[in-house]
C-alpha cells in the first residue's frame, strides 16, 4: 500500500490509514475510462471571455455580519470585528501552471490591495480552484493570517510557505479564533494535487459561530443521500447564512458524486433549515459543461418549484455584498 506523505494518523470512519474516503456512497473516484468518456464526448457551453464586475471596497472592520463575494468559492466574511476569507484565489488561472488551465472570467469582486486586514483563512480542500498557493503566499506576506485547513493540507502549506500560521483539523473538530468558534463539517468530495495523491488530504466545510450569527461555508460537496446535511442541522442548528455551491455540475453522470446542482443546493437549504443562503462556486472559472448563466437560472427554477422566495437564496455575483439583519 502506498504511504501517505502528508498525513499520518489512526484509521477512522473516513480514513483507512492511507487515504481519506466519504463514509457513504456514491464514490467520487472516476476511472480513466470515465474521464475519457466525458472528455471525448464533451459538449461544453461557450462562455464569455470576460464579464464586467463592479468591485466592492470593504470597510476595515464590521461589528455585525457582512459577506462580500470575491468570486468562485472566495468570499470575504466580516463578523464580530474579524475578517475571514474562504478558499481565496486571486490568480488568473485555477491551475498548477500560469499558462494553461481554466482562466478567470470575472475579475475579483475585491481588489487584493483593497482587502481589509485578514485574520483568518479557511481552505476547504486542495484542488487548484480552492487552494491557490500564489494567493496564500501573498496573504501570508501582507496579512499573516491564521489558515485553518482539513487534515493533511497543513503539510502542503508548510512546505510551500515558510512560517505560515496553519492549523489542521478533522471533521467535527472545533477551533477558537478570537471571538469565533469554527467547526469543520463533513462534505462529500475528494482531494488531489497530482495523479499520485488522490484522497491523501481531507476535505471539509466550515461552520463559523459568533455573537453576530452563524455562517456555514459548505465547501465543495455532492449530495449523496443527504444524511450529512440533515445531521448538520440536527447537531449545530440552522445556520443564519449558508454559502452553497451551485455550479460545476454538468454532466450529472460524471459530476453528481462530487458537486451538487442547483436543485440539490435548494434541498440542502431545506435539510439544514438555513435562514438565508448565497449561491457561490459559479460564473468565475469554467470547470464543467454547463453555460455560465445556467446555475443562476436553474437555481431560480428550483426555488420556484419549492415555493421559496428568490431573496432567500440568490446566486451572488463578484462584488455583491450581503448584510445580515
Amino acid at each position: 500500500m502506498r504511504t501517505n506523505p502528508v498525513y499520518s494518523g489512526p484509521p477512522s470512519d473516513h480514513f483507512d490509514g492511507t487515504r481519506f474516503f466519504n463514509p457513504g456512497p456514491p464514490s467520487t473516484d472516476r476511472t480513466p475510462g470515465e474521464i475519457w468518456r466525458w472528455r471525448s464526448a464533451r459538449a461544453a457551453a461557450l462562455w464569455p471571455t470576460r464579464v464586467e464586475v463592479q468591485a466592492a471596497l470593504p470597510e476595515q472592520r464590521v461589528a455585525g455580519l457582512r459577506i462580500t463575494m470575491v468570486g468562485h468559492a472566495s468570499a470575504l466574511i466580516q463578523t464580530a470585528g474579524l475578517n475571514i476569507l474562504t478558499d481565496p484565489i486571486w490568480s488568473e488561472r485555477a491551475s498548477p501552471v500560469g499558462f494553461a488551465g481554466p482562466r478567470r472570467v470575472t475579475a475579483p469582486g475585491v481588489a487584493f490591495e483593497r482587502l481589509p486586514p485578514i485574520d483568518l483563512v479557511l481552505v476547504s480542500h486542495n484542488h487548484y480552484d480552492h487552494l491557490d498557493l500564489t494567493t496564500l503566499k501573498r496573504l501570508h506576506q501582507v496579512h499573516r493570517p491564521v489558515v485553518l485547513v482539513p487534515l493533511g493540507n497543513d503539510s502542503l502549506l508548510r512546505s510551500a510557505i515558510p512560517g505560515v500560521r496553519v492549523v489542521a483539523g478533522d471533521w467535527e473538530s472545533r477551533h477558537q479564533v478570537g471571538p469565533l468558534q469554527v467547526t469543520l463539517t463533513c462534505a462529500q468530495h475528494w482531494s488531489s494535487r497530482s495523479l499520485l495523491d488522490r484522497r491523501m488530504a481531507l476535505w471539509c466545510g466550515f461552520w463559523i459561530e459568533s455573537e453576530s450569527g452563524s455562517v456555514w461555508f459548505a465547501g465543495d460537496t455532492g449530495y449523496g443521500d443527504g444524511a450529512i446535511f440533515r445531521d448538520l442541522g440536527a447537531r449545530l442548528g440552522a445556520p443564519d447564512v449558508a454559502l452553497l455551491p451551485i455550479g460545476a455540475y454538468a454532466p450529472r453522470w460524471f459530476m453528481a458524486p462530487q458537486h451538487i446542482d442547483p436543485a440539490q443546493a435548494v434541498q440542502i437549504l431545506l435539510d439544514t433549515g438555513a435562514r438565508q443562503a448565497l449561491g457561490i462556486h459559479w460564473g468565475t472559472f469554467q470547470l464543467t459543461d454547463e453555460s455560465r448563466e445556467a446555475p443562476a437560472e436553474e437555481l431560480r427554477t428550483a426555488l420556484t418549484a419549492a415555493g421559496i422566495a428568490f431573496e432567500r437564496f440568490p446566486a451572488i455575483q463578484p462584488g455583491e455584498v450581503f448584510n445580515s439583519v
